[in-house]
């Protein structure tokens, strides 16, 4: 049980919008092939911006706007991309934000970093050591591309969200709130990026991956809730590949309705995935006070990890 509370979500694309068609061409692909095999219709690729810049125009689309004036206790990034390791896009939001000093880090846990991310923010807060955290999920994806390969070039795209959190009065409504984060590095090679060089991805042992630990993991969180799919009321995975949550929705035996996507229209942008598709949520007022819903992440590491949780 917790006191968590999302306070806001916020987001960011690049204008720079890559039409399916324009890929096609590109690559030599007959028409409406990108959507067939990945269901994504375009991706968004960011010019003359740096994945730092990119954080945070995220966190200023944050609702509500007083984010600007309100004290961060910790603010805590997941990415794969990032061009610079020190300081940390964390240090650089805090800084161009004009945020008092506190705990600033930065994490590489694969496309479910932000899973990571928001389970270590909760822990802090746990801790009573903080009260308010910001978890930011950002990918620049689209200069570790290798334009020749159509795996990747067809799926990747730039994006970021960002997430507020903080502790409820002590008094409030106990939530539910369970995780279950595991790491897995018998296969950690099937999906990978070095600095300096292009993003690799097998895309049949992904595949198989994906389809199989997300939906054992699943399964041990609700055996640790002693609850069922049919207590919760979406499941927000990473926006990986449509095929690939059509799939997990099939093994987990429930509708697509459950499985929340807007792959279709964002394309996958790694760790920004989930708190993109939270904004993308609450926007259009699928979120409701009291819903149990499910985050789930999957990717490098490999790195599995759900939260189940009450908003």
């Amino acid at each position: 049980m917790s006191n968590i509370h999302i306070v806001a979500n916020g987001i960011y694309f690049p204008k720079n919008q890559i039409e399916n068609n324009r890929l096609e061409k590109i690559l030599n692909l007959e028409n409406g092939y990108i959507e067939k095999r990945t269901g994504i219709k375009k991706r968004y690729y960011g010019i003359n911006e740096t994945i730092q810049d990119m954080a945070v125009e995220a966190v200023k689309t944050l609702i509500p706007s007083e984010i600007e004036t309100q004290n961060i206790d910790l603010i805590i990034t997941a990415t794969t991309s990032t061009d610079m390791l020190m300081p940390g896009i964390s240090n650089y939001v805090q800084k161009k934000l004009n945020f008092s000093p506190c705990i600033c880090l930065d994490i590489l846990a694969g496309c479910g970093g932000y899973i990571n991310a928001f389970d270590i923010a909760k822990a802090y807060i746990d801790s009573r050591n903080i009260k308010r955290a910001l978890i930011i999920g950002v990918d620049k994806l689209s200069e570790i591309i290798d334009k020749k390969d159509i795996g990747t070039m067809v799926v990747l795209s730039d994006g970021a969200g960002a997430t507020l959190i903080e502790n409820e009065e002590e008094n409030a409504h106990q939530k539910m709130y369970i995780s279950n984060i595991k790491a897995e590095a018998d296969k950690n090679n099937i999906l990978t990026y070095h600095y300096g060089q292009n993003v690799y991805m097998n895309g049949k042992e992904v595949y198989k991956y994906a389809v199989t630990k997300t939906v054992e993991n699943i399964n041990e969180l609700l055996e640790k809730a002693d609850m069922t799919l049919h207590d919760v009321k979406y499941i927000v995975a990473h926006q990986s590949n449509l095929k690939i949550m059509k799939a997990i929705a099939t093994r987990l035996h429930i509708e697509m309705e459950k499985m929340y996507t807007n792959i279709q229209e964002r394309g996958n942008t790694f760790c920004a995935s989930i708190p993109i598709a939270l904004y993308d949520m609450q926007k259009t007022g699928l979120l409701r006070t009291g819903d149990k819903i499910i985050l789930l992440g999957y990717g490098g590491g490999l790195n599995t990890g759900s939260i189940l949780m009450e908003i």
